[in-house]
């Protein structure tokens, strides 16, 4: 296109959202609202993300002996488990050890519970084995489980697993929820156009008599339902930096039990552009589609 018939196309749209104020409006109100809902789902996501990635890197496998295990078992126990990729460390912890740590989580009141254990201690010895990543964990369960000296494994699988299906259920969610929200603007910036091209039938009878060509025509509504879209777009993005920033500097991290949020600066990196994209799409579809089913051209 050129800069001329740019410049005509934009100062037409420009009219045409002046013109029609109220859809406009409606039309902008409703891709903030599809972009807020998707920049609010891909922080979800994100944070969701991150918090398994954390909690894989916390996975730890505890091993408890049996008692009177000997340090050939123990031994060979701890040869196999470093057999696996994946180990970040192994910790061995012996029923002195075990005993001692139980004394100093407790209170002196408490603590007189465990007096008289020293003779007949009831901790197992045990080892720790922090992993690299959770699918470690099945390495490590399976490449042990049958030997001797062992008399319990436990592990956190079952945890990540539950939250790792509960983001699916929300991904599925909220994607389902996006779509609504993009046909609901595609049917606002739709109608908008629509009313514009009706509107000016007349004026677009004279332009092809005197030979503007097709896509002369069509590019004044483009561009309306594009700076619709990048309207709400703008909106949108600006919307959820502020309650976004407002939600991190309201948690600590106790509140988050140590765990880390996705930073501010990701909606400047990636939701922004996201934002953006999305609503010059939705602008521009919605103008097309409009357009082959009403402006005969």
């Amino acid at each position: 296109m050129k800069f001329d018939s740019f410049k005509y196309s934009f100062k037409e749209a420009l009219k045409s959202i002046k013109r029609n104020k109220t859809l406009s409006i409606a039309s902008i109100a409703t891709v903030t609202a599809t972009l807020f809902l998707l920049g609010a789902i891909t922080l979800g996501v994100a944070n969701a993300d991150k918090l398994i990635t954390q909690l894989g890197s916390m996975v730890e496998v505890k091993i408890y002996l049996k008692e009177g295990i000997s340090d050939n078992n123990k031994n060979a126990i701890e040869n196999k488990i470093k057999e696996v990729d994946g180990i970040d460390k192994i910790t061995f912890q012996s029923k002195e050890d075990a005993l001692k740590d139980v004394k100093e989580q407790m209170n002196d009141e408490l603590g007189q519970l465990t007096s008289g254990f020293e003779d007949n201690n009831p901790f197992p010895a045990s080892f720790t084995v922090n992993v690299k990543e959770p699918l470690v964990v099945d390495k490590v369960v399976s490449s042990i489980k049958d030997m001797n000296g062992i008399d319990e494994i436990k592990d956190a699988r079952s945890i990540i697993a539950k939250i790792s299906k509960l983001t699916d259920s929300f991904k599925i969610g909220a994607a389902v929820a996006f779509v609504v929200f993009i046909m609901i603007s595609l049917f606002l910036i739709g109608n908008t156009i629509k009313i514009t091209v009706f509107t000016r039938q007349k004026e677009i009878g004279i332009m092809k008599y005197v030979g503007a060509t097709d896509w002369f025509i069509r590019w004044p509504f483009i561009i309306e339902g594009m700076i619709l879209g990048i309207f709400g777009a703008v909106i949108s993005v600006v919307a959820l930096g502020f309650i976004y920033a407002i939600i991190i500097n309201n948690l600590s991290a106790d509140t988050l039990f140590g765990f880390d949020l996705v930073g501010i600066s990701y909606i400047l990196k990636v939701i922004v552009w996201e934002f953006l994209g999305c609503g010059v799409f939705i602008g521009a579809i919605g103008s097309i589609i409009s357009m082959r089913k009403f402006l005969k051209v």
